[in-house]
């Protein structure tokens, strides 16, 4: 058993900011360690579980703010990965969101239609087109960050500086690790496709 990830370190069990109401069966105050554990299979196993649970928060979150845009939580991949990397084929696109590319297409056309996306033709190929970012798009983006960064916000406002920096620090690592290590994900890092 590890450590549980609803309290940190050095902050008492009880304290409001620290505790999850929905804790993990296998997370209660007695099953606790009093030392660490050193097994990275259980560690995995764990992280493993957080990580769903993350995921099923951020799928609720993004439900929330396609009901009130009028598109698909997913589509809203595509438009801030455009926002992030510019103008590109709807084909590198799904590349890019690890999609396919009929799933790319359904969701840029609602991306099209609310018009915060545009296709331009192509400067290297007049035959294609690239998609392209327009300004409703930009200010929906917009109003989509500072909605999660309020959020975010309000979850580690009661943190400590530190605690804050470790969070970023050690989600980077993990991130950029799992990275390298997946090989079934595209390296972004190196600009392939």
């Amino acid at each position: 058993m590890i450590p549980c990830a609803t309290s940190r370190p050095g902050t008492p069990p009880s304290s409001p900011r620290t505790t999850s109401p929905r804790r993990s069966p296998r997370c209660s105050r007695s099953d606790r360690p009093s030392s660490p554990v050193t097994d990275v299979v259980e560690f995995a196993e764990e992280l493993g579980t957080q990580l769903v649970r993350l995921q099923r928060l951020r799928e609720r979150n993004i439900a929330a703010i396609s009901s009130s845009g009028g598109v698909d939580g997913a589509a809203y991949v595509c438009l801030f990965r455009l926002l992030r990397d510019g103008p590109m084929r709807s084909s590198e696109l799904a590349a890019m969101v690890n999609s396919d590319p009929s799933t790319v297409s359904r969701q840029v056309a609602q991306l099209v239609e609310r018009g915060h996306v545009e296709r331009l033709p192509d400067e290297r190929d007049g035959r294609a087109f690239v998609l392209a970012v327009t300004a409703s798009g930009q200010e929906a983006a917009a109003a989509i960050q500072q909605r999660r960064t309020d959020n975010l916000g309000r979850v580690i406002e009661g943190w400590t500086r530190q605690d804050r920096e470790s969070l970023v620090t050690l989600l980077d690592r993990f991130l950029t690790d799992y990275e390298t290590i997946r090989p079934d994900l595209p390296d972004r890092r190196a600009g392939s496709v």
